[in-house]
């Protein structure tokens, strides 16, 4: 699945090529078989086409995959090999955390001078300079130094020759013409070491610009084990993509002003890699719900009715097939789109309106119906089994009852709308009940009297 980080990663990148006339680079790094399953990639692409990022804009190309270019990475080993840059060993861990007492220190150097031959099973390590530092040149970090003595002669191919993945990355960077790497935090680490490599190929490092980690509301990196983090799972619970956009490119790096929900052109046009910040990026789904709002009320009622069609079918809807009715819903819907934050909640919203009896909410039940519940709804029954039937005169009824009993008319609807439609919150009561008619009424409130004197 698509994690949400890396979508931001995505399209910090996909922002900067278009900016400046450069090319998204969607590369697949799939050596690791156990990782790799054409259903991901086609995850991935998906994925990246639902946030605006695909193959019909010109600034996309690929996706190339890192499998396809195993012989310049041998190549690319040998290169260093022959040049001195490069060493192979023949040491175990066993044997190396037995000469240094740790296996925390890292590899001791023991094969450096030994001068050892390709065999199977020896693996080969880069050559890291004695003295001196590396030096990141990174976009939001600044110039972070690392000092070569902490950077161990780290491995470049494996016993059985096959390149890993600090290699495999910079060779691909090199011969796919990669000028900028847009990436999380979490890759700094290895910065120094592809920049040690980028040299040693005779090449000039690209552009680094490592992106803060996102956390949750426990300042913890967000995990795929704890919180959930793919960018599918947000779509499919009724998400707007251009929400998504809009809220992930804010997380690191805002557009100054008070002025946040912008469509993604306006981002695209003020957007700074430079200005990200470089502290950790808290990923609030209150907000993104928010914002989620925002863009479902912005949409015209068409497009809302469309949006909201998923929900309204098997295994989302709870009602029978021939139950629905696209006119009721169609007439409902702009009701219902101020109150949804997601799309999937327009599921709860209507299903009373389709459904042969209301789905009660215990919570909602036991607020509503208490007191002089049973006076109210029967009273109510009389009153409405003779009144006119339109949401201004519904409204007129349910006054005049709560009058009687010295209720408000949020106090004296509560019943009501908890008989009609199972919940104590939800579409405008008076509207509802004109859509559903007055017997479907009438007997709902029928049902409620029995259920509450049972009780």
């Amino acid at each position: 699945m698509f994690h949400v980080g890396g979508a931001r990663s995505a399209l910090y990148n996909w922002a900067v090529a278009r900016q400046s006339g450069g090319t998204f680079v969607l590369r697949i790094e799939d050596t690791d078989a156990a990782r790799n399953k054409p259903e991901w990639i086609e995850g991935i692409i998906s994925a990246l086409s639902a946030i605006g990022i695909n193959d019909s804009d010109a600034a996309f190309e690929g996706p190339y995959f890192q499998s396809q270019n195993a012989d310049r990475h041998r190549e690319a080993g040998l290169q260093l090999f022959t040049s001195g840059r490069a060493y192979y060993c023949d040491c175990t861990r066993e044997q190396v955390t037995e000469r240094t007492g740790s296996q925390q220190l890292g590899y001791d150097g023991f094969c450096r001078d030994r001068g050892l031959a390709y065999e199977a099973g020896r693996a080969m390590r880069f050559r890291t300079p004695d003295e001196g530092e590396t030096v990141v040149v990174d976009l939001i970090r600044g110039e972070p130094a690392f000092p070569n003595s902490a950077i161990e002669d780290f491995v470049i191919a494996r016993g059985d020759g096959s390149p890993v993945f600090l290699i495999a990355n910079v060779v691909d960077d090199l011969d796919e013409g990669i000028t900028q790497v847009i990436r999380g935090e979490e890759h700094l680490s290895n910065t120094p070491k592809q920049q040690l490599l980028w040299e040693a190929l005779g090449a000039k490092p690209p552009v680094w610009a490592h992106l803060p980690v996102i956390v949750n509301e426990k300042r913890q990196k967000l995990s795929k084990r704890r919180d959930k983090v793919a960018l599918e799972d947000y779509l499919a619970e009724g998400y707007l993509s251009e929400a998504m956009v809009n809220y992930l490119m804010l997380l690191g790096w805002g557009p100054g002003g008070d002025q946040e929900i912008l469509p993604y052109e306006e981002l695209e046009r003020l957007f700074r890699i430079e200005d990200v910040n470089g502290s950790s990026a808290f990923f609030d789904v209150k907000k993104l719900a928010a914002f989620n709002g925002e863009y479902i009320r912005a949409l015209d009622p068409e497009a809302f009715a469309a949006a909201c069609a998923p929900w309204l079918v098997a295994p989302y809807a709870p009602w029978k097939p021939e139950a629905f009715d696209q006119a009721v819903f169609e007439t409902v819907a702009p009701l219902a789109q101020t109150r949804v934050a997601v799309l999937s909640e327009i599921t709860p919203n209507v299903d009373f309106l389709f459904l042969d009896e209301p789905v009660f909410d215990a919570t909602s039940w036991a607020k509503a119906m208490k007191g002089d519940a049973a006076e109210v709804l029967r009273d109510a029954r009389t009153d409405l089994a003779a009144a006119p039937w339109n949401a201004g005169d519904l409204k007129a009824v349910l006054e005049a009852v709560g009058a009687r009993h010295g209720l408000k008319l949020g106090k004296a609807q509560a019943p009501i709308r908890v008989a009609v439609t199972g919940r104590t919150i939800g579409l405008p009561l008076f509207e509802s009940m004109e859509l559903l008619g007055r017997d479907r009424v009438l007997a709902r409130l029928d049902a409620a009297t029995e259920r509450l004197a049972a009780q």
